[in-house]
This record gives structure tokens, C-alpha cells and sequence, in this order.
């Protein structure tokens, strides 16, 4: 499997959802999973691989460059993420700010579960974070 192929227009949160906002600290497009970088506050693409990139705080809901507002997600119990994919289905952080799914997961990686789908269209966005992966695989 890959990563999920965002399409950042489809991009929605529900009326319940939990929102923050932000500076960007560089290129950020809706549907990326986001960080706050801890040196200059601003909120930059999350990645599994990297400490403290993998402390995902939410999934963008709008696009920014570099030093404009960002708002981002959460927690969500109906949030589109732009893909689709099966009920049931596990949303994880990949590289760069992408979603994978959990059979992904590399044992070096960060595991941070960001939601499960309840339909073929939308999650309940919950963020799980800071576990390495060898300690939730067999």
C-alpha cells in the first residue's frame, strides 16, 4: 500500500469539530497532518520518522505558505480527509505531512493513529500519538 492521495479542495471538518489555528512555518496544504515546531512556533508538516515531527497536533483544513494562518483539526467525529477509504480502515502519519494506512507502519516509524473511518468518506479524527512503532507490533 501507499500513501492516501489527498485531494485538498474536498478537504472538510464537520460543525462539531475541534479547530486551532496557527502561523505556517513553510508550505502547508489541507489535508496534511501538521506539528508545532517547538524552535519558532509555527506549525509545520508532521513526519513519522522524525523527532519531534512526529507530534502531531491535527490535520490542516486549509492551505498556507509560509508565515499565514493555518487552521487545523483536532478532533473530529465526521471529518473528511479528502480520500476514501473502507469503514474501519486505520489513518496513520506518514512522511512529509501524508496519511497511510496502518499496514504501513514500519517498525523504525513513530506510530501515531490520527482517526478511524466510519464511512467510505469521513473519520472520527482522534489523534494517538508518541508510541514507537516496535512497541504496538508483535
Amino acid at each position: 500500500m501507499a500513501d492516501y492521495t489527498v485531494t485538498a479542495a474536498n478537504v472538510q471538518q464537520s460543525s462539531a469539530a475541534q479547530i486551532q489555528s496557527g502561523i505556517a512555518g513553510a508550505t502547508i496544504t489541507a489535508g496534511m497532518a501538521v506539528y508545532k515546531d517547538s524552535t519558532d512556533g509555527k506549525i509545520k508538516a508532521a513526519d513519522c520518522t522524525s523527532d519531534p515531527a512526529y507530534e502531531c497536533i491535527g490535520i490542516a483544513v486549509n492551505n498556507g505558505a509560509d508565515g499565514q494562518p493555518i487552521d487545523y483539526c483536532v478532533r473530529d467525529l465526521g471529518f473528511d480527509p479528502g480520500f476514501t477509504a473502507a469503514i474501519g480502515d486505520v489513518v496513520i502519519l506518514s512522511t512529509s505531512g501524508l496519511l497511510a494506512p496502518v499496514a504501513d507502519l514500519a517498525a523504525s516509524d513513530y506510530c501515531v493513529v490520527v482517526g478511524v473511518f466510519t464511512t467510505t468518506s469521513t473519520m472520527n479524527l482522534y489523534l494517538n500519538k508518541y508510541t514507537r512503532a516496535t512497541t504496538v507490533k508483535a
